[in-house]
């Protein structure tokens, strides 16, 4: 018996993870760790054993371990000292005897130094501990979600409005980068690899405004705008401005070409092309 643990399994990402891992494996080989358990008794009930861990605290991390196989360690969130949080994932691993780690970590592109602040940086960092660990490591490279992709609350009233010139990437939904997980714990021979998860064609922002044009029957159009005038939308749509700004820096990395590769990684772990533009809009219409 293999038994698998799934971090952040309250989060969008972490809970689709373990949803695929039930169709694929007993729910009594996984593992869902959370900070607070009672948030969980959906899988609970299915018979999925929840753990209480939090990043920031090493011994609670070592007893949610004990006698875990395999683990997927989902980053944490953005505005923290995140890179400390993984490391604690990583040594309390390795004290526990977990064998394999599979990391959720960030498409970019070969060679590249663009940097989205409090992103890129412990995300390399932390893909250097991990080679370093000496643990079995996958690393799974994610895009962008098409889910999340941060155009602001007025989308579909004043169209996309954002500076990403007609850089391209390779997105996908979040539901299809769970199942590419899922697979990738599930499966053998992931040692030592690396994977780009994405898009099995790479998009700009007006292929993807024609797609949301076309799901909801109203036109929406893409117009590029300074970076300035972007955060002030943002700002006004009541977020803050770190956090304006941040969204601003992923449309900057698209137009770097951060996101663009298609590699057929993902593909191939779930055996079926991804969801394209289209059709994530028109499913999201429909739901």
């Amino acid at each position: 018996m293999t038994r698998i643990l799934v971090t952040g399994a309250t989060g969008g990402l972490g809970s689709q993870v373990v949803e695929f891992l039930l169709d694929r494996v007993p729910a009594r080989d996984i593992v869902a760790l959370a900070r607070d358990p009672a948030r969980l008794p959906s899988f609970a009930a299915r018979g999925v054993e929840i753990r209480t861990g939090d990043y920031l605290d090493p011994a609670s991390l070592e007893r949610a371990f004990a006698g875990v196989d395999k683990l997927l360690l989902v980053s944490a969130r953005a505005f923290t000292d995140a890179f400390t949080q993984h490391a604690n994932v990583v040594e309390a691993a390795k004290r526990v005897g977990v064998r394999h780690l599979h990391y959720v970590s960030l498409q970019k592109a070969e060679g590249s130094t663009f940097e989205i602040p409090a992103v890129t940086q412990w995300e390399r960092e932390t893909e250097a501990l991990l080679q370093a660990s000496g643990l079995d490591v996958t690393i799974l490279r994610n895009t962008m979600y098409f889910d999340t992709l941060p155009f602001g609350k007025s989308v579909t009233e004043a169209g996309i409005r954002v500076r990403a010139g007609r850089g391209r990437g390779a997105f996908a939904s979040r539901r299809d980068l769970a199942e590419g997980a899922a697979a990738a714990l599930c499966g053998d021979g992931h040692e030592g690899k690396r994977y780009t998860l994405g898009g099995s064609e790479a998009v700009d922002m007006a292929d993807i405004a024609a797609a949301m044009s076309e799901a909801g029957g109203r036109a929406i159009d893409y117009r590029e705008v300074p970076v300035a005038e972007f955060i002030e939308a943002r700002i006004e749509e009541g977020f803050p401005e770190p956090v304006a700004e941040f969204a601003a820096a992923w449309f900057q990395a698209i137009a770097a070409g951060e996101f663009s590769e298609v590699t057929g990684d993902l593909e191939r772990l779930i055996g079926r092309p991804p969801q394209s533009a289209r059709d994530f809009y028109r499913a999201s219409h429909r739901a």
